[in-house]
């Protein structure tokens, strides 16, 4: 069972939902970068759980401990070892999830694969185990920080269920992010979206939505022309989160409607630098950043624990009814933000490192 992701910035997530605690091992961390416990737990406070009212209740602050690899205060270039200890965890809660398979959850597919499953909570296949990402990607930050200053990752809720945003990629802040419990920076929308969720979780039903993430100050260079192209690594990288079901970059499906001459992104010399009137291709070309914003948009479904009953089976294949009793989200998009920028950033770290090693330069 792989949880490690990277190739120069290597990262090794471990813990299950509810057993003892979750973390991460990073590998490949330069020397000398600046970073304090402080610095990884602005970014774990804006994914834990019990934050809002429209969120699972569980209530975990996420403390994070650094065990190894920082040293009065900067990085050795040793392995980097965070842990997150489970302060709320209540595995009995989920004791009927013995016998039962969730619909739409990894249970069934774990048990068919393994033989084996922690019934508790999920065990990897829970979005807990993001906690050890969510820190590796704040890491991540503070070596691109170094390698590559100016540049800047946000993410925000785009849409939920039918409630579309309306947001310039190019011009949204974190300020305006971070203005309500649903992180989505159109004030007009964010009240409709907090309202559905509210009468979705009283309905015992969920919704899904979509992220947007616009990386700005983005060096041109960063990527490789083959198969480790930024965007293939990029759509792995979201695709591997939980509850994922689609990734588009710049236009997207969208582009498929345009003709060639519509979509091409003229180049000019602007301010002496090759820049691009348009992006249709969301800041990569050929698989390798071209200087412009990279922006893209990762789908998440609907959570699938609901308290409605729905026909499943049980482990012996006898047809049951089940009806989810933990805590969980009636909406997984408000608290996937942070999750999604961590992610970006650990790509990002890993190529620029690559492209350092490669070329000498960023």
């Amino acid at each position: 069972m792989s949880s490690q992701f990277g190739q120069l910035f290597r990262i090794s997530t471990w813990g299950e939902s509810h057993g003892g605690g979750v973390g991460v091992v990073i590998d490949g961390c330069p020397p000398n970068i600046d970073l304090s416990e402080a610095e990884i737990q602005r970014d774990l406070d804006r994914r834990k759980p019990g934050q809002s009212e429209i969120v699972t209740p569980r209530h975990e602050s996420d403390a994070c401990r650094i065990l190894s690899g920082v040293f009065q205060g900067k990085t050795l270039g040793s392995p980097i070892s965070l842990m997150v200890m489970n302060q709320d965890a209540r595995p009995e809660a989920y004791r009927e999830m013995e016998t039962t398979f969730r619909p739409s959850h990894a249970d069934f597919t774990t048990q068919a694969k393994y033989g084996i499953r922690n019934w508790q909570g999920g065990g990897r296949a829970s979005a807990r185990e993001t906690v050890g990402r969510v820190a590796a990607g704040a890491v991540a930050k503070k070596v691109l920080a170094a390698l590559a200053p100016g540049l800047e990752i946000l993410a925000y809720v785009k849409a939920i269920h039918a409630i579309e945003a309306a947001v310039d990629p190019a011009t949204a802040t974190f300020e305006q992010v971070e203005s309500n419990i649903v992180r989505c920076p159109d004030p007009e929308a964010a009240p409709r979206m907090i309202e559905l969720i509210k009468t979705l979780r009283s309905e015992g039903d969920s919704a899904g939505g979509v992220v947007e993430c616009v990386v700005r100050g983005v060096p041109p260079g960063l990527g490789e022309p083959v198969i480790d192209k930024l965007e293939a690594d990029l759509a792995k990288a979201m695709l591997s989160l939980p509850a994922t079901k689609g990734f588009e970059i710049g236009s997207g499906f969208a582009g498929t409607r345009m003709t060639g001459s519509q979509h091409n992104d003229p180049f000019v010399l602007r301010e002496g630098r090759v820049r691009t009137t348009t992006n249709h291709s969301g800041g990569i070309q050929g698989g390798i950043s071209n200087g412009e914003n990279i922006f893209f948009r990762v789908a998440f479904k609907p959570t699938p624990t609901i308290t409605r009953a729905q026909p499943t089976v049980t482990v012996t294949g006898e047809p049951t009814e089940l009806a989810a009793r933990g805590r969980h989200d009636p909406c997984v998009l408000p608290r996937a933000i942070p999750i999604v920028e961590a992610m970006t950033a650990l790509v990002l770290c890993d190529h620029a490192l690559r492209q350092r090693g490669q070329c000498g330069r960023i």
